[in-house]
């Protein structure tokens, strides 16, 4: 919350998009380095991954659900397997922001790591500086990459939801159920891979978290 709370001056930045060194720039001025950003777009990018985690496992259920149809009311069957489409898609989307707030963040604190690294007099600070520097690029590597795998998963689940309550919206009877079955088992199995790479990458989040903040 201290981050929302001091960043209140400069909200007006938000809405200048392509100036993100005025924005950074502007949180400096009033106690925000760039590393505390970071942590805190970190957090965030790890939180929208454990709700579209949920969100995917709950898309699941109602996927499974639907191929469990016995009769009523077919359209009901695909409002809700729709809605969670729809919950599903705005999640992914929400989990391409959070990356690409920490890519935004992280270019802007590792170029002035490494100018102020050659502002060293001291061999040995330097020295000190540019280990810390190089271990810490070293960590977001495993860490953006562990969210760009889990990311990159999403869409191929998506696309199959997608087809599926499309299908389910032209065809509202039996044959429509049938396919659903049909792809049950892909849906499963790539679901579960999503939530597993997701939970991969929360995890990284985590560690990464714990280093920086040292």
């Amino acid at each position: 919350m201290k981050i929302y709370c001091r960043i209140l001056p400069f909200i007006v930045l938000i809405l200048l998009p392509g100036c993100s060194k005025m924005y950074y720039s502007g949180l400096e001025k009033v106690g925000i380095p760039k590393r505390e950003v970071m942590v805190h777009r970190v957090e965030k990018a790890r939180d929208t991954q454990e709700e579209t985690k949920e969100q995917f496992k709950s898309a699941l259920a109602q996927f499974t659900a639907a191929t469990n149809f016995k009769g009523g009311d077919l359209e009901t069957v695909y409002n809700k397997l729709n809605n969670e489409y729809e919950a599903s898609v705005k999640q992914a989307q929400l989990v391409r922001k959070r990356i690409d707030d920490i890519d935004s963040v992280s270019n802007a604190l590792f170029s002035e790591w490494e100018q102020e690294v050659e502002q060293y007099q001291s061999a040995s600070l330097k020295s000190s500086s540019q280990q810390k520097l190089t271990a810490t690029k070293q960590h977001y590597q495993q860490l953006i990459g562990a969210m760009n795998k889990a990311e990159a998963k999403i869409e191929p689940v998506l696309k199959i939801f997608k087809d599926q309550v499309l299908y389910l919206k032209h065809n509202l009877n039996a044959r429509a159920i049938a396919s659903l079955k049909d792809d049950l088992g892909s849906v499963q199995s790539d679901v579960s891979s999503l939530v597993t790479a997701m939970e991969s990458s929360i995890n990284e989040a985590n560690a990464f978290i714990k280093t920086i903040e040292k």
